[in-house]
């Protein structure tokens, strides 16, 4: 078989075997899927008409619009907090040394841990988003290019969150280590603008929240699915997903191709 042939036939059976696990033990998808759901809820049915009033909006599902993109990109740094404990327990429990040693394609190890996690993710911002369409949620005036484009941002952001993720796992010790290192993932929306505009803040944090991956991200797929100005957070968005994914690529790799202590 050509090497072409062979990192195929590899890396769909690594594909295989990590969406085989996340079947087999779905809980801890379910539970980092539980984040969004919950702050989905409890921002529009708890703060949505005060949220509302602070946008501008005149009501519950003018903050409904602005509230599901930004919970949509919140899922992705969710749903691979997983793929971090997941490697991490990989490299915890030896397969990762194992591996090493068979007779595989090498870079198809990582592979289908991040096509099993893109993939995972995908499926995760589809049922969130499934959720804020029954809570009112609608994006009438955008087009079917729109959406494409939308649905392209939403993967392009899981894969470069990915790699990182993959980084991370490697790098821990342990998966409580892994789970912790990843934290920001999580953390990092929450101080976007995926809950109130930027210009709401105080002057010295606005800075914190404009200068970071998910608020140009964030931005963009507004402008997408809403209509709302996207200007230059398109490029910027796309800058920091190719900067993310090239970094967490080395990264992974270097530690995957270090030798075992």
């Amino acid at each position: 078989m050509s090497s072409l042939s062979l990192a195929v036939r590899d890396s769909s059976t690594m594909l295989r075997r990590n969406l085989l696990h996340a079947r087999r033990y779905p809980s801890l998808t379910l539970n980092l899927l539980l984040t969004p759901v919950m702050l989905l809820l409890l921002f529009v049915y708890i703060f949505g008409d005060t949220m509302s009033a602070g946008i501008g909006g005149g009501d519950r599902s003018a903050y409904i619009a602005y509230l599901v993109p930004g919970i949509l990109l919140m899922t992705i740094g969710s749903t691979v907090v997983g793929t971090a404990v997941s490697v991490s327990g990989d490299m915890t429990e030896g397969i990762m040394a194992r591996f090493r040693t068979m007779a595989i394609h090498r870079g198809s190890v990582l592979f289908g841990h991040v096509a099993g996690s893109v993939l995972q993710a995908v499926i995760s911002v589809v049922l969130v988003g499934a959720v804020g369409v029954a809570m009112g949620f609608r994006s009438t005036d955008a087009t079917a290019l729109e959406w494409i484009a939308a649905f392209g941002l939403l993967a392009l952001v899981a894969l470069a969150f990915t790699w990182i993720a993959v980084g991370m796992g490697m790098a821990s010790p342990n998966a409580e280590a892994a789970s912790n290192n990843a934290l920001p993932l999580i953390l990092l929306p929450l101080i976007s603008s995926a809950f109130t505009p930027i210009d709401s803040m105080p002057g010295w944090f606005q800075p914190i929240a404009e200068y970071q991956p998910f608020t140009p991200a964030i931005e963009t797929l507004r402008g997408l699915l809403l209509g709302t100005e996207i200007g230059g957070n398109g490029w910027i968005t796309l800058a920091w997903c190719l900067g993310l994914t090239v970094l967490g690529h080395r990264w992974s790799k270097a530690q995957f191709d270090r030798d075992p202590k």
